[in-house]
Protein backbone atom coordinates (compact mmCIF):
# COMPACT_ATOMS: atom_id res chain seq x y z
CA UNK A 1 0.00 0.00 0.00
CA UNK A 2 1.33 3.49 -1.25
CA UNK A 3 0.94 6.47 1.56
CA UNK A 4 2.23 10.02 1.76
CA UNK A 5 5.90 10.27 4.15
CA UNK A 6 3.54 12.33 6.67
CA UNK A 7 1.45 9.14 7.13
CA UNK A 8 4.24 7.17 7.05
CA UNK A 9 5.55 9.44 9.89
CA UNK A 10 2.45 9.30 12.08
CA UNK A 11 2.52 5.37 11.61
CA UNK A 12 6.55 5.24 12.77
CA UNK A 13 5.43 7.25 16.39
CA UNK A 14 2.65 4.48 16.96
CA UNK A 15 4.95 1.22 15.96
CA UNK A 16 7.56 3.34 18.32
CA UNK A 17 5.26 3.51 21.04
CA UNK A 18 5.15 7.17 21.51
CA UNK A 19 2.41 8.55 23.99
CA UNK A 20 2.77 12.15 23.49
CA UNK A 21 4.40 14.65 21.04
CA UNK A 22 5.30 18.24 21.52
CA UNK A 23 4.71 19.96 18.65
CA UNK A 24 4.29 23.43 17.31
CA UNK A 25 3.25 23.75 13.14
CA UNK A 26 4.34 26.04 10.53
CA UNK A 27 4.51 26.02 6.82
CA UNK A 28 6.92 23.25 5.90
CA UNK A 29 5.49 20.72 8.45
CA UNK A 30 2.00 21.63 7.50
CA UNK A 31 1.13 18.30 6.20
CA UNK A 32 2.58 16.76 9.37
CA UNK A 33 -0.18 18.37 11.35
CA UNK A 34 -2.95 17.99 8.73
CA UNK A 35 -2.34 13.65 9.18
CA UNK A 36 -1.61 14.40 12.92
CA UNK A 37 -5.54 15.88 12.67
CA UNK A 38 -7.96 13.89 15.34
CA UNK A 39 -5.01 11.43 16.21
CA UNK A 40 -5.71 9.11 19.20
CA UNK A 41 -2.91 7.21 19.26
CA UNK A 42 -0.95 9.37 21.22
CA UNK A 43 -1.10 13.01 23.15
CA UNK A 44 -0.36 16.32 20.53
CA UNK A 45 1.18 18.51 23.09
CA UNK A 46 1.41 22.46 21.59
CA UNK A 47 3.94 24.42 23.76
CA UNK A 48 3.95 28.84 23.76
CA UNK A 49 7.91 28.33 21.83
CA UNK A 50 10.06 25.81 20.81
CA UNK A 51 12.46 26.19 23.19
CA UNK A 52 9.85 25.48 25.71
CA UNK A 53 8.52 22.52 23.65
CA UNK A 54 11.97 20.81 23.38
CA UNK A 55 12.84 21.50 27.24
CA UNK A 56 9.27 19.71 27.79
CA UNK A 57 10.29 17.18 25.82
CA UNK A 58 13.74 16.63 27.65
CA UNK A 59 11.97 16.80 31.19
CA UNK A 60 9.23 13.97 30.12
CA UNK A 61 12.39 12.03 28.87
CA UNK A 62 13.99 12.06 32.14
CA UNK A 63 11.13 11.88 34.25
CA UNK A 64 9.93 8.46 32.44
CA UNK A 65 13.00 6.84 30.99
CA UNK A 66 11.32 7.27 27.16
CA UNK A 67 12.52 8.77 24.10
CA UNK A 68 11.01 12.23 24.13
CA UNK A 69 9.97 13.16 20.55
CA UNK A 70 9.06 16.84 18.91
CA UNK A 71 8.18 18.22 16.09
CA UNK A 72 8.51 21.95 14.47
CA UNK A 73 8.77 23.95 11.20
CA UNK A 74 12.00 25.09 9.39
CA UNK A 75 13.57 27.97 9.92
CA UNK A 76 13.30 29.53 13.21
CA UNK A 77 11.06 26.64 14.59
CA UNK A 78 14.61 24.81 13.92
CA UNK A 79 16.83 26.92 15.27
CA UNK A 80 14.50 27.81 18.70
CA UNK A 81 15.37 24.19 18.87
CA UNK A 82 19.48 24.63 19.31
CA UNK A 83 19.44 25.28 23.02
CA UNK A 84 17.49 22.33 23.96
CA UNK A 85 18.85 20.43 21.75
CA UNK A 86 22.36 20.99 23.29
CA UNK A 87 20.58 21.15 26.80
CA UNK A 88 20.02 17.49 25.82
CA UNK A 89 23.10 16.36 24.40
CA UNK A 90 25.49 18.00 27.54
CA UNK A 91 22.84 15.87 29.73
CA UNK A 92 22.61 12.44 27.46
CA UNK A 93 18.60 12.74 27.09
CA UNK A 94 17.12 10.46 24.47
CA UNK A 95 15.34 12.89 22.18
CA UNK A 96 14.30 12.42 18.80
CA UNK A 97 13.52 15.89 17.17
CA UNK A 98 11.73 16.26 13.72
CA UNK A 99 12.08 19.82 11.83
CA UNK A 100 10.49 20.50 8.76
CA UNK A 101 12.50 21.80 5.80
CA UNK A 102 11.98 23.16 2.49
CA UNK A 103 11.68 20.52 -0.92
CA UNK A 104 15.09 19.27 -1.51
CA UNK A 105 14.88 20.74 -4.97
CA UNK A 106 15.17 24.36 -2.74
CA UNK A 107 17.72 22.91 -0.35
CA UNK A 108 20.74 25.60 -0.66
CA UNK A 109 18.73 28.45 -2.47
CA UNK A 110 18.64 30.28 0.57
CA UNK A 111 14.63 29.72 0.17
CA UNK A 112 11.59 31.17 2.65
CA UNK A 113 12.55 29.62 5.95
CA UNK A 114 15.36 27.31 5.00
CA UNK A 115 18.41 26.74 7.34
CA UNK A 116 20.63 24.17 7.55
CA UNK A 117 19.80 22.57 10.49
CA UNK A 118 21.41 19.91 10.00
CA UNK A 119 24.70 21.60 10.02
CA UNK A 120 23.95 23.68 12.80
CA UNK A 121 23.33 20.62 15.11
CA UNK A 122 25.98 18.31 13.78
CA UNK A 123 27.72 19.23 17.15
CA UNK A 124 25.36 19.54 19.82
CA UNK A 125 23.81 16.23 19.04
CA UNK A 126 24.63 12.56 18.76
CA UNK A 127 23.29 12.37 15.43
CA UNK A 128 21.50 14.73 12.88
CA UNK A 129 20.59 13.60 9.13
CA UNK A 130 17.89 15.26 6.07
CA UNK A 131 15.89 12.24 4.24
CA UNK A 132 16.88 12.58 0.76
CA UNK A 133 14.44 9.71 -0.54
CA UNK A 134 10.99 8.92 0.44
CA UNK A 135 12.31 5.03 -0.07
CA UNK A 136 14.68 6.08 3.16
CA UNK A 137 11.83 7.42 5.59
CA UNK A 138 10.85 4.77 7.22
CA UNK A 139 14.98 3.64 7.75
CA UNK A 140 15.76 7.09 9.02
CA UNK A 141 13.24 7.42 11.88
CA UNK A 142 13.74 3.98 12.82
CA UNK A 143 17.52 4.29 13.42
CA UNK A 144 17.08 7.48 14.90
CA UNK A 145 14.80 6.58 17.77
CA UNK A 146 17.40 3.76 17.99
CA UNK A 147 20.27 5.54 18.22
CA UNK A 148 18.74 8.27 20.72
CA UNK A 149 18.49 5.79 23.22
CA UNK A 150 21.04 3.15 22.73
CA UNK A 151 24.44 3.35 23.87
CA UNK A 152 25.09 6.74 25.90
CA UNK A 153 21.78 8.82 24.68
CA UNK A 154 21.33 11.66 23.48
CA UNK A 155 19.59 13.49 20.83
CA UNK A 156 18.88 12.94 16.70
CA UNK A 157 17.80 15.15 14.27
CA UNK A 158 15.49 14.51 11.62
CA UNK A 159 15.35 16.94 8.96
CA UNK A 160 12.03 16.55 6.73
CA UNK A 161 11.72 18.37 3.72
CA UNK A 162 7.83 18.87 2.37
CA UNK A 163 8.80 17.29 -0.55
CA UNK A 164 9.46 13.94 1.32
CA UNK A 165 6.20 14.62 3.39
CA UNK A 166 3.94 14.53 0.37
CA UNK A 167 5.47 11.83 -1.75
CA UNK A 168 3.68 8.12 -1.82
CA UNK A 169 6.17 5.37 -1.13
CA UNK A 170 5.65 2.10 1.05
CA UNK A 171 3.99 1.96 3.98
CA UNK A 172 6.15 -0.25 5.89
CA UNK A 173 7.59 0.29 8.60
CA UNK A 174 10.70 -1.70 9.41
CA UNK A 175 11.00 -3.75 12.98
CA UNK A 176 14.87 -3.93 13.02
CA UNK A 177 18.01 -1.84 12.60
CA UNK A 178 20.94 -2.95 10.30
CA UNK A 179 24.02 -0.43 11.13
CA UNK A 180 27.57 -1.08 10.43
CA UNK A 181 28.92 2.06 11.48
CA UNK A 182 26.88 2.12 14.79
CA UNK A 183 27.64 -0.40 17.81
CA UNK A 184 26.94 1.19 21.28
CA UNK A 185 29.00 -0.79 24.30
CA UNK A 186 26.46 -3.76 25.52
CA UNK A 187 28.31 -5.50 28.03
CA UNK A 188 31.17 -5.34 30.68
CA UNK A 189 34.39 -6.20 30.13
CA UNK A 190 35.12 -8.31 33.28
CA UNK A 191 38.94 -9.01 33.30
CA UNK A 192 38.70 -4.60 33.90
CA UNK A 193 35.83 -4.90 36.44
CA UNK A 194 37.42 -7.54 38.49
CA UNK A 195 41.01 -5.34 38.65
CA UNK A 196 38.45 -2.75 40.03
CA UNK A 197 36.70 -5.11 42.14
CA UNK A 198 39.92 -5.97 44.14
CA UNK A 199 41.65 -2.58 44.40
CA UNK A 200 38.00 -1.31 45.96
CA UNK A 201 38.19 -4.35 48.44
CA UNK A 202 41.42 -3.78 49.60
CA UNK A 203 41.19 0.45 49.80
CA UNK A 204 41.41 1.79 53.16
CA UNK A 205 40.17 5.33 52.33
CA UNK A 206 37.45 3.96 49.29
CA UNK A 207 35.02 6.42 47.69
CA UNK A 208 32.48 6.06 45.20
CA UNK A 209 31.91 9.16 42.96
CA UNK A 210 28.32 8.53 41.26
CA UNK A 211 27.44 11.02 38.03
CA UNK A 212 24.42 11.50 35.97
CA UNK A 213 24.92 8.04 34.38
CA UNK A 214 23.97 6.14 37.20
CA UNK A 215 20.63 7.69 36.92
CA UNK A 216 20.35 7.67 33.37
CA UNK A 217 20.53 4.07 33.90
CA UNK A 218 18.51 3.82 36.66
CA UNK A 219 20.91 2.03 38.40
CA UNK A 220 20.20 2.95 41.67
CA UNK A 221 19.32 -0.33 43.18
CA UNK A 222 22.36 -1.98 41.58
CA UNK A 223 24.61 0.77 43.68
CA UNK A 224 22.71 -0.11 46.70
CA UNK A 225 23.50 -3.53 45.98
CA UNK A 226 27.73 -3.02 45.74
CA UNK A 227 26.95 -1.20 49.20
CA UNK A 228 25.31 -3.72 50.96
CA UNK A 229 28.64 -5.49 49.80
CA UNK A 230 31.19 -2.58 50.27
CA UNK A 231 31.05 -0.22 52.72
CA UNK A 232 32.23 3.15 51.28
CA UNK A 233 31.04 6.73 51.82
CA UNK A 234 29.31 8.12 49.03
CA UNK A 235 29.42 11.98 47.17
CA UNK A 236 27.89 12.57 44.02
CA UNK A 237 27.76 14.94 41.57
CA UNK A 238 24.55 17.50 40.84
CA UNK A 239 23.40 15.26 38.13
CA UNK A 240 23.93 11.84 40.46
CA UNK A 241 22.44 13.47 43.06
CA UNK A 242 19.32 10.80 43.88
CA UNK A 243 20.79 7.51 42.90
CA UNK A 244 21.49 6.88 46.26
CA UNK A 245 18.96 8.03 49.21
CA UNK A 246 20.14 11.29 50.55
CA UNK A 247 19.15 9.54 53.85
CA UNK A 248 21.22 6.56 53.09
CA UNK A 249 24.43 6.75 56.38
CA UNK A 250 26.57 6.03 53.74
CA UNK A 251 25.98 9.31 51.38
CA UNK A 252 27.73 11.99 52.10
CA UNK A 253 26.60 14.82 49.87
CA UNK A 254 27.38 16.75 46.60
CA UNK A 255 30.57 17.20 45.83
CA UNK A 256 32.16 20.13 43.67
CA UNK A 257 32.33 24.04 43.67
CA UNK A 258 29.37 24.25 46.08
CA UNK A 259 29.97 20.97 47.48
CA UNK A 260 29.63 19.78 51.23
CA UNK A 261 33.01 19.69 53.18
CA UNK A 262 32.71 16.15 53.67
CA UNK A 263 32.47 15.66 49.85
CA UNK A 264 34.98 17.47 48.83
CA UNK A 265 37.34 16.06 51.69
CA UNK A 266 36.67 12.75 50.86
CA UNK A 267 37.48 13.31 47.02
CA UNK A 268 40.69 14.64 48.37
CA UNK A 269 41.88 12.28 51.03
CA UNK A 270 40.41 8.96 49.56
CA UNK A 271 43.49 6.44 48.17
CA UNK A 272 40.79 4.70 46.05
CA UNK A 273 38.06 6.62 43.78
CA UNK A 274 35.45 4.77 42.21
CA UNK A 275 34.16 6.64 39.84
CA UNK A 276 30.37 6.16 37.74
CA UNK A 277 28.98 7.62 35.04
CA UNK A 278 30.40 11.48 35.45
CA UNK A 279 32.52 13.46 32.71
CA UNK A 280 34.98 14.60 35.03
CA UNK A 281 34.29 18.63 34.21
CA UNK A 282 35.49 21.44 35.87
CA UNK A 283 32.62 22.21 38.00
CA UNK A 284 33.51 19.18 39.80
CA UNK A 285 37.74 18.67 39.68
CA UNK A 286 38.50 22.25 40.84
CA UNK A 287 42.40 22.51 40.54
CA UNK A 288 43.00 19.24 38.32
CA UNK A 289 46.90 18.62 39.42
CA UNK A 290 44.93 18.39 43.20
CA UNK A 291 41.54 16.33 42.44
CA UNK A 292 42.07 12.97 44.13
CA UNK A 293 45.80 13.25 44.00
CA UNK A 294 45.96 10.39 46.44
CA UNK A 295 44.16 8.03 44.96
CA UNK A 296 44.00 5.24 42.47
CA UNK A 297 41.08 6.14 40.04
CA UNK A 298 38.44 3.72 38.42
CA UNK A 299 36.15 5.32 35.91
CA UNK A 300 33.08 3.25 34.25
CA UNK A 301 30.97 5.20 31.64
CA UNK A 302 28.52 4.17 28.57
CA UNK A 303 31.04 6.75 26.67
CA UNK A 304 34.58 5.56 25.85
CA UNK A 305 35.58 9.35 24.80
CA UNK A 306 34.66 10.46 28.28
CA UNK A 307 37.60 8.59 29.72
CA UNK A 308 41.05 10.03 30.42
CA UNK A 309 39.63 12.88 28.58
CA UNK A 310 39.69 15.03 31.89
CA UNK A 311 41.54 13.32 34.46
CA UNK A 312 43.58 10.35 33.40
CA UNK A 313 42.14 7.38 35.48
CA UNK A 314 43.94 3.53 36.24
CA UNK A 315 41.24 1.41 36.03
CA UNK A 316 38.82 2.27 32.75
CA UNK A 317 35.96 0.39 31.76
CA UNK A 318 33.73 1.05 28.89
CA UNK A 319 30.10 0.23 30.20
CA UNK A 320 26.39 0.89 31.61
CA UNK A 321 26.48 1.99 34.50
CA UNK A 322 23.80 -0.19 36.18
CA UNK A 323 24.99 -3.19 34.00
CA UNK A 324 28.40 -2.72 35.69
CA UNK A 325 27.18 -2.22 39.14
CA UNK A 326 25.09 -4.83 38.82
CA UNK A 327 28.18 -7.38 38.23
CA UNK A 328 30.46 -5.64 40.45
CA UNK A 329 27.84 -6.79 43.26
CA UNK A 330 28.33 -10.10 42.67
CA UNK A 331 32.27 -10.68 42.07
CA UNK A 332 33.81 -7.96 44.32
CA UNK A 333 35.21 -10.00 47.28
CA UNK A 334 34.80 -9.18 51.00
CA UNK A 335 36.33 -6.17 52.33
CA UNK A 336 39.93 -6.51 53.64
CA UNK A 337 40.32 -3.25 56.18
CA UNK A 338 38.00 -1.74 58.85
CA UNK A 339 36.97 1.43 57.18
CA UNK A 340 34.76 3.01 59.72
CA UNK A 341 37.48 5.06 60.83
CA UNK A 342 37.23 6.69 57.20
CA UNK A 343 33.43 6.84 57.49
CA UNK A 344 33.17 8.06 61.02
CA UNK A 345 36.14 10.95 59.94
CA UNK A 346 33.50 12.02 57.30
CA UNK A 347 30.28 11.63 59.36
CA UNK A 348 32.14 14.03 62.19
CA UNK A 349 32.78 16.66 59.41
CA UNK A 350 29.34 16.50 58.23
CA UNK A 351 28.06 17.15 61.46
CA UNK A 352 31.06 20.01 62.22
CA UNK A 353 30.63 21.73 58.77
CA UNK A 354 27.09 21.36 57.19
CA UNK A 355 25.72 23.59 54.66
CA UNK A 356 23.77 25.86 56.01
CA UNK A 357 22.02 28.94 54.33
CA UNK A 358 23.54 32.00 53.91
CA UNK A 359 21.38 35.35 54.20
CA UNK A 360 18.90 36.66 56.36
CA UNK A 361 15.27 38.06 56.04
CA UNK A 362 12.36 36.19 57.61
CA UNK A 363 12.23 34.18 54.44
CA UNK A 364 14.74 32.02 53.03
CA UNK A 365 15.46 29.14 50.18
CA UNK A 366 16.15 26.39 52.63
CA UNK A 367 12.81 27.00 54.23
CA UNK A 368 10.90 26.53 50.99
CA UNK A 369 12.85 23.51 49.72
CA UNK A 370 12.70 22.28 53.63
CA UNK A 371 8.70 22.50 52.76
CA UNK A 372 9.11 20.51 49.66
CA UNK A 373 11.21 17.73 52.01
CA UNK A 374 8.32 17.71 54.74
CA UNK A 375 5.33 17.29 52.57
CA UNK A 376 6.57 14.93 49.77
CA UNK A 377 8.06 11.41 50.32
CA UNK A 378 7.83 10.73 46.13
CA UNK A 379 8.03 13.64 44.29
CA UNK A 380 9.64 15.27 40.73
CA UNK A 381 11.58 18.31 41.40
CA UNK A 382 12.85 20.80 38.46
CA UNK A 383 15.07 23.77 38.63
CA UNK A 384 15.91 26.51 36.35
CA UNK A 385 19.98 27.36 36.47
CA UNK A 386 21.86 29.56 38.96
CA UNK A 387 21.23 29.88 42.71
CA UNK A 388 17.65 28.35 43.12
CA UNK A 389 19.36 25.60 40.91
CA UNK A 390 22.18 25.17 43.77
CA UNK A 391 20.11 25.93 46.77
CA UNK A 392 17.84 22.77 45.29
CA UNK A 393 21.06 20.40 44.92
CA UNK A 394 22.28 20.99 48.32
CA UNK A 395 18.46 21.15 50.75
CA UNK A 396 16.42 18.83 48.93
CA UNK A 397 15.67 14.93 50.14
CA UNK A 398 15.83 12.81 47.61
CA UNK A 399 14.03 9.36 48.05
CA UNK A 400 11.55 6.65 47.22
CA UNK A 401 10.64 7.64 43.70
CA UNK A 402 11.33 11.44 43.69
CA UNK A 403 13.68 12.74 40.89
CA UNK A 404 15.49 15.91 40.71
CA UNK A 405 15.52 17.45 36.59
CA UNK A 406 17.79 20.38 36.26
CA UNK A 407 20.27 21.37 33.27
CA UNK A 408 23.70 19.99 34.63
CA UNK A 409 26.10 20.35 32.06
CA UNK A 410 24.81 23.67 29.67
CA UNK A 411 23.48 25.18 32.64
CA UNK A 412 20.55 26.52 30.62
CA UNK A 413 17.77 29.10 32.44
CA UNK A 414 14.14 28.56 31.35
CA UNK A 415 15.04 25.29 31.30
CA UNK A 416 12.73 24.88 34.68
CA UNK A 417 9.20 25.14 33.85
CA UNK A 418 8.77 23.58 30.67
CA UNK A 419 10.83 20.22 31.93
CA UNK A 420 8.09 20.51 34.86
CA UNK A 421 5.60 19.79 32.25
CA UNK A 422 7.00 17.62 30.25
CA UNK A 423 7.91 15.69 34.04
CA UNK A 424 4.00 16.12 34.70
CA UNK A 425 2.75 15.03 31.38
CA UNK A 426 4.73 11.76 31.55
CA UNK A 427 4.05 10.98 35.22
CA UNK A 428 0.83 12.18 35.87
CA UNK A 429 0.22 10.73 39.45
CA UNK A 430 3.42 12.31 40.52
CA UNK A 431 3.28 15.47 42.63
CA UNK A 432 5.93 18.15 40.47
CA UNK A 433 7.58 21.38 42.24
CA UNK A 434 9.39 23.72 39.92
CA UNK A 435 11.92 25.50 41.59
CA UNK A 436 12.81 28.49 39.85
CA UNK A 437 14.58 31.97 39.84
CA UNK A 438 13.11 35.16 39.07
CA UNK A 439 15.20 35.62 36.30
CA UNK A 440 15.32 31.98 34.74
CA UNK A 441 11.36 31.85 35.18
CA UNK A 442 11.22 34.73 32.84
CA UNK A 443 12.77 33.29 29.92
CA UNK A 444 10.13 30.69 29.02
CA UNK A 445 7.06 31.92 31.61
CA UNK A 446 4.82 31.90 28.27
CA UNK A 447 4.81 28.05 28.85
CA UNK A 448 1.89 28.75 31.55
CA UNK A 449 -0.37 28.51 28.71
CA UNK A 450 1.22 25.12 28.22
CA UNK A 451 0.09 24.00 31.89
CA UNK A 452 -3.16 25.61 31.71
CA UNK A 453 -3.99 24.01 28.73
CA UNK A 454 -3.00 20.86 29.32
CA UNK A 455 -4.67 20.94 33.10
CA UNK A 456 -1.99 20.07 34.78
CA UNK A 457 -1.81 20.56 38.56
CA UNK A 458 2.23 21.21 39.10
CA UNK A 459 3.42 24.02 41.19
CA UNK A 460 6.04 26.65 40.18
CA UNK A 461 8.47 28.34 42.93
CA UNK A 462 9.70 31.39 41.90
CA UNK A 463 12.72 32.66 44.41
CA UNK A 464 12.15 36.33 43.72
CA UNK A 465 15.14 38.26 45.05
CA UNK A 466 15.23 41.04 41.72
CA UNK A 467 18.48 39.64 41.00
CA UNK A 468 20.43 37.77 38.60
CA UNK A 469 21.66 35.89 41.55
CA UNK A 470 24.49 33.26 40.83
CA UNK A 471 25.76 36.08 38.38
CA UNK A 472 25.47 38.81 41.41
CA UNK A 473 27.49 36.77 43.87
CA UNK A 474 30.18 36.37 41.93
CA UNK A 475 29.94 40.31 41.47
CA UNK A 476 29.91 40.46 45.17
CA UNK A 477 32.66 38.12 46.19
CA UNK A 478 34.91 38.89 43.21
CA UNK A 479 34.14 42.17 41.59
CA UNK A 480 34.01 44.58 44.47
CA UNK A 481 29.98 44.41 44.36
CA UNK A 482 29.73 46.28 41.42
CA UNK A 483 26.35 44.87 39.97
CA UNK A 484 26.42 45.11 36.49
CA UNK A 485 23.39 44.01 34.22
CA UNK A 486 22.10 41.88 37.30
CA UNK A 487 19.64 44.12 39.17
CA UNK A 488 16.46 43.44 37.70
CA UNK A 489 14.87 46.24 39.04
CA UNK A 490 17.15 49.05 37.30
CA UNK A 491 15.62 51.14 35.06
CA UNK A 492 17.26 54.00 33.22
CA UNK A 493 16.46 56.26 35.75
CA UNK A 494 18.20 54.97 38.63
CA UNK A 495 21.34 56.02 36.84
CA UNK A 496 24.32 54.18 35.86
CA UNK A 497 26.59 53.81 39.09
CA UNK A 498 23.69 52.58 41.27
CA UNK A 499 24.46 48.96 42.93
CA UNK A 500 22.91 49.44 46.53
CA UNK A 501 19.17 48.39 46.64
CA UNK A 502 17.36 51.13 48.59
CA UNK A 503 13.87 52.38 49.37
CA UNK A 504 13.94 53.84 46.36
CA UNK A 505 13.93 51.07 44.39
CA UNK A 506 11.37 51.15 41.40
CA UNK A 507 8.57 48.45 41.45
CA UNK A 508 9.83 44.78 40.48
CA UNK A 509 8.05 43.92 36.81
CA UNK A 510 6.19 41.84 36.75
CA UNK A 511 4.05 41.67 39.50
CA UNK A 512 3.85 37.77 39.50
CA UNK A 513 0.69 37.47 40.97
CA UNK A 514 -0.82 39.27 38.87
CA UNK A 515 0.51 37.58 35.84
CA UNK A 516 -0.62 34.46 36.96
CA UNK A 517 -3.94 35.85 37.73
CA UNK A 518 -3.93 36.63 33.83
CA UNK A 519 -3.31 33.02 32.47
CA UNK A 520 -6.82 32.00 34.38
CA UNK A 521 -4.29 30.36 37.55
CA UNK A 522 -3.90 31.03 41.24
CA UNK A 523 -0.60 33.62 42.30
CA UNK A 524 0.25 33.63 45.93
CA UNK A 525 2.93 36.03 47.50
CA UNK A 526 5.12 34.85 50.31
CA UNK A 527 7.30 36.82 52.49
CA UNK A 528 7.26 35.04 55.99
CA UNK A 529 8.30 31.19 56.48
CA UNK A 530 5.18 30.79 58.59
CA UNK A 531 2.97 31.50 55.52
CA UNK A 532 5.04 28.66 53.46
CA UNK A 533 2.87 25.26 54.48
CA UNK A 534 -0.27 27.39 54.08
CA UNK A 535 0.48 28.47 50.06
CA UNK A 536 1.52 24.70 49.18
CA UNK A 537 -1.81 23.93 50.53
CA UNK A 538 -3.53 26.00 48.11
CA UNK A 539 -1.68 24.64 45.56
CA UNK A 540 -2.17 21.52 46.56
CA UNK A 541 -6.34 22.56 46.36
CA UNK A 542 -5.63 23.14 42.26
CA UNK A 543 -6.28 19.79 40.94
CA UNK A 544 -6.16 20.84 37.13
CA UNK A 545 -4.49 24.14 36.98
CA UNK A 546 -0.46 24.94 37.66
CA UNK A 547 0.16 27.15 40.74
CA UNK A 548 2.40 30.02 41.03
CA UNK A 549 4.19 30.76 44.14
CA UNK A 550 6.49 33.93 44.80
CA UNK A 551 8.93 33.82 47.50
CA UNK A 552 10.11 36.49 48.49
CA UNK A 553 13.80 36.60 49.18
CA UNK A 554 16.64 38.63 50.95
CA UNK A 555 18.82 39.97 47.73
CA UNK A 556 21.78 39.06 48.96
CA UNK A 557 21.47 35.97 50.16
CA UNK A 558 24.56 33.21 48.41
CA UNK A 559 25.35 29.54 47.88
CA UNK A 560 28.13 28.84 49.54
CA UNK A 561 30.36 26.97 50.12
CA UNK A 562 32.08 27.66 47.16
CA UNK A 563 35.08 26.45 45.38
CA UNK A 564 36.13 29.23 42.68
CA UNK A 565 36.88 28.52 39.23
CA UNK A 566 40.71 26.65 39.15
CA UNK A 567 40.78 26.16 42.59
CA UNK A 568 41.46 23.29 44.75
CA UNK A 569 38.35 21.54 46.47
CA UNK A 570 39.86 22.18 49.65
CA UNK A 571 39.93 25.64 48.99
CA UNK A 572 36.41 26.46 50.06
CA UNK A 573 35.04 30.14 50.65
CA UNK A 574 32.51 29.38 53.39
CA UNK A 575 31.64 33.40 54.31
CA UNK A 576 30.94 36.11 52.35
CA UNK A 577 30.63 39.58 54.71
CA UNK A 578 29.13 42.57 53.36
CA UNK A 579 31.15 44.68 50.94
CA UNK A 580 32.55 41.41 49.35
CA UNK A 581 35.05 40.11 51.06
CA UNK A 582 35.22 36.23 51.03
CA UNK A 583 36.93 34.12 53.23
Amino acid sequence: MKIRGCELFVKALKEEGVDTLFAYPGGMAIDIFDALYGETAFRVVLPRHEQGLVHAADGYARATGKTGVCLVTSGPGATNLVTGIATANFDSVPLVCFTGQVPTHLIGNDAFQEVDIVGICRGICKYAVTVRRREDLGRIIKEAFYIARTGKPGPVVVDFPKDIQLALGSDEYPQEVFMRSYKPSTGVHMGQLKKAAEMLASAKRPLFLIGGGVNISRGGDALRSVLDKIKAPVVTTVMGKGAIPTDHPLYFGNMGMHGSAAANTAVSECDLLFSVGTRFNDRITGKIEEFAKNAKIVHIDIDAASISRNIVVDVPIVADAREALLRLAEIVPPQRHDVSEWIGKLAALRKEKPIVQQGEGPLTPKDVIDEINRRYRDVIVTTDVGQNQMWTTQFLELKGESRLLTSGGLGTMGYGLPAAIGAKLGRPEMPVVCISGDGGVQMNIQELATAVCEELPLTLCILNNSYLGNVRQWQEMFYGGRYSCTCLRKRKSCGAWCSDPNTACPPYIPDFVRLAESYGIEGIRVAKREEIAAAFDRAERNQNAPTVIEFIIDRESDVLPMVPGGNALSDMITEVKKGGQAK
